[in-house]
């Protein structure tokens, strides 16, 4: 099972939302996992046409998936996914 640390702004919508371990063999099955535990979470990760969501960034032990649209990148046993939301916007005053 993948080890799934999650942005903390993402506590906001879902404050039941832990980092943790979910079953999945690529990071398309991953998200329905997580779907699955956290309904409308995916909402949140991936757009319409369940493609990674411009603003959303996963990467898998450490590195940036590389495919936004299909997220067939495989995953592993012991791997480590992390998914973040970039912040943008307001003033630093």
């Amino acid at each position: 099972m993948a080890r799934v640390v999650f942005t903390k702004h993402l506590a906001r919508y879902f404050p039941d939302l832990k980092d943790t371990s979910f079953a999945g063999t690529s990071v398309r099955e991953l998200l329905t996992h997580i779907e699955a535990k956290h309904p409308g979470l995916a909402g949140y990760i991936v757009d319409d046409q369940g493609a990674l969501r411009k603003h959303v960034n996963i990467f898998i032990d450490g590195e940036p998936v590389g495919d936004r649209r299909e997220l067939e990148a495989p995953l592993g046993a012991d791997t480590e996914v992390h998914i973040l939301q970039a912040l943008s916007g307001g003033s630093l005053d």
